[in-house]
């Protein structure tokens, strides 16, 4: 039994299915770390209300630990996983550190 060769257009069609696919969840990325950073300058605004630290690296560290096994569950390297979540924790950092005044 040979197995069958896409003709050109096949190939393109397969393509474009692919690349929709992608464009899907890149929107869909997009659209979840907006509602996350919704949610952070709550939580911005909420520690600048009480005084707490812009920072927790307890939090951070718990969180980095759920992500590597989470991560690792979905067959995604653990470290890429950490290093994006570094950036979206120091992006919110500054950003606490903006509503609070502690980077004036």
């Amino acid at each position: 039994m040979s197995e069958h060769i896409p003709t050109e257009e096949e190939k393109k069609s397969k393509l474009i299915e692919y690349r929709n696919s992608i464009d899907n969840i890149d929107a869909a990325v997009i659209n979840m770390l907006a509602e996350r950073f919704k949610i952070t300058q709550k939580v911005g605004h909420y520690k600048a209300k009480y005084g707490l630290p812009a920072s927790d690296k307890a939090r951070e560290a718990t969180q980095i630990e759920r992500l590597r096994k989470l991560s690792e569950e979905a067959q995604l390297d653990p470290d890429f996983s950490v290093k994006f979540l570094d950036f979206i924790i120091e992006e919110v950092i500054q950003h606490h550190k903006k509503i609070s005044g502690a980077d004036k």
